[in-house]
């Protein structure tokens, strides 16, 4: 801004070098003018999902607590099971990759008693078991690739891979349904018996065991790192365990003479996958929409808003790459402030930003004047791109 009769187009581009924890090491060279307040917390109070209850408020019961999350299908969206924590420690990435060494060789033993045994329930519940195993590669791509460095081709940097790999586990996802679902249904049609019922309530064991081995290791290494995404997964890999005791009822029927036992059990498995597949798809479709949450916006204006110098916000806009977020404002500033002044909104408008919202990455922060907010030149621009849009 050269001065108060002049247009201001001043963008403050904060490509910040600090990790998903916002040490804010922004490698700024001038003094923001503002205290940054180090003896403050940097969880940044984000929303962990915590959800503490109320002083005197009745806590559900472990059966009731566990029961919801089975009932509940959980995300296989990867940003919901990275955080901060859990990026940057070793020994979590080391529990991601045993915990999948671990479920595949589970899985493996399943389907080999499954071919066996011709067991459709035990078949469900190892394809389940596998494509819950695969949710660790799009995260083990995410790190792999996504920490290389922007260059001019790529300049929002690799996080994009994730997403790739997330549409390759949604196409696993829906292989596995389609497989257990018709196994189920050409089993309830034309009945055929099940051998060895005792391996496969032995399979079920198994996979219920390794299960609940990888859910206390997640949640084990989890609180030890403080990594709130470990814990969670390790939770979702407790109650896939009780989907692998469901085969043992399937059994016990099996034996009982119930034939269609089994096969109803493996119809039920293939339902809960594609209950999951639905969920996993979605996610991927709103990532690659570059959808947000909505809220994420609404907390994002409140706290521009908030700002001191920031007379109102003109747009937000923010869009995920890989498991970090990136945001881009309009802000409306009075017209007699000089570059320098503008320039210290913009800066503690980023730094409060990256507090308030959750995984922000980087935040690019445009300040006009408030005489020339949705100015003639704004006009121009909006018209110069509904143009490009209409020519493709």
């Amino acid at each position: 801004m050269r001065g108060p009769d002049h247009e201001h187009d001043h963008r403050h581009d904060h490509r910040d070098r600090h990790d998903l924890d916002h040490g804010h090491d922004h490698d700024h060279d001038h003094d923001h003018g503002h205290d940054h307040g180090d003896e403050h917390d940097h969880g940044h109070g984000h929303d962990h999902g915590h959800g503490h209850a109320p002083a005197g408020s009745r806590r559900p019961s472990a059966v009731r607590h566990r029961l919801a999350h089975l009932l509940t299908p959980h995300s296989h969206d990867s940003t919901d099971k990275v955080d901060s924590a859990l990026e940057s420690s070793a020994l979590g990435m080391r529990a991601l990759w045993i915990s999948l060494a671990v479920l595949a060789f589970t899985g493996a033993l399943q389907a080999v008693i499954a071919v066996w045994s011709g067991s459709v329930a035990l078949l469900g519940d190892t394809l389940h078991n596998f494509a819950d195993a695969l949710t660790a590669v799009p995260l083990g791509i995410a790190f792999i690739i996504g920490r290389r460095v922007a260059n001019r081709r790529y300049t929002y940097g690799y996080g994009r891979a994730e997403d790739l790999a997330g549409i390759v586990i949604v196409l696993v996802i829906a292989a596995s349904a389609i497989v257990a679902g018709y196994e189920a249904v050409r089993r309830l049609l034309h009945p055929a018996p099940v051998e060895h019922l005792a391996w496969v309530a032995a399979a079920a064991v198994v996979g219920f065991a390794g299960n609940e081995l990888v859910a206390r290791y997640r949640i084990l290494v989890g609180r030890r790192i403080g990594s709130a995404a470990l814990v969670a997964d390790g939770l979702h890999a407790r109650t896939d365990g009780l989907t692998s005791l469901a085969v043992l009822l399937g059994a016990g029927g099996t034996a009982l003479g119930w034939g269609w036992a089994d096969p109803a059990v493996g119809l039920a498995i293939a339902l809960a996958i594609t209950v999951v597949l639905k969920d996993a798809a979605r996610e991927i479709y709103r990532r690659l929409m570059d959808a947000v949450d909505p809220h994420l916006v609404d907390r994002a204006e409140e706290t521009l808003r908030g700002i001191p110098g920031v007379r109102d916000v003109a747009a937000v806009r923010m869009r995920w790459i890989g498991h970090r977020l990136h945001a881009e404002a309009d802000l409306v500033v009075d017209d007699d402030l000089t570059v320098v002044q503008a320039h210290e909104v913009a800066a503690d408008a980023e730094h409060q930003l990256t507090h308030a919202v959750p995984r922000l990455a980087t935040a690019t922060l445009h300040t006009d004047p408030a005489s020339h907010a949705g100015g003639e030149h704004h006009r121009d621009l909006s018209h110069h791109r509904r143009e490009l849009l209409r020519r493709g």
